[in-house]
């Protein structure tokens, strides 16, 4: 069994967010996904989610490609590894993150363990942010 790992905010869920679930769901047999917390999200990006954390929970939970949904206190990605009981086998990211210095590093640190970063798609033209700024208009 093939296991998956992806992790995001999923605020004002969108379809760019649909196609990194269901494109990692292609490459594995039981996915979970990581949803960062508020507190997460303020500290790292400086702004409050437009959805609590609980609600984008239950929203990425009902999709039908997430097989498990677990807390994103930090971006720390291998801690995350080892808080699960099985790790995982694969991590997917977006392919706008690939080449960055951050994930570099973590395929530096997953490397010896066995774990394959996936890098998928990333749907242009659509993000939580442009949603945000659509909403001041």
């Amino acid at each position: 069994m093939i296991i998956g790992y992806t992790t995001g905010v999923y605020d004002m869920f969108h379809i760019g967010h649909l196609n990194i679930l269901r494109r990692a769901k292609e490459q594995c047999d039981y996915l979970i996904v990581g949803v960062s917390t508020d507190e997460l999200v303020e500290r790292e990006k400086h702004k409050r989610p437009i959805i609590p954390f609980e609600e984008r929970c239950e929203i990425v939970s009902a999709i039908r490609y997430v097989d498990a949904v677990v807390t994103q206190p930090d971006k720390d990605k291998l801690a995350a590894y080892h808080r699960l009981p099985h790790g995982f086998d694969k991590m997917f990211v977006g392919s706008d993150w690939q080449g960055s210095p951050q994930w570099k590093r973590y395929e530096e640190q997953f490397s010896p363990l066995g774990v394959e970063i996936v890098y998928l798609p990333h749907t242009d033209g659509i993000s939580s942010s442009i949603l945000r700024s659509e909403l001041k208009t």
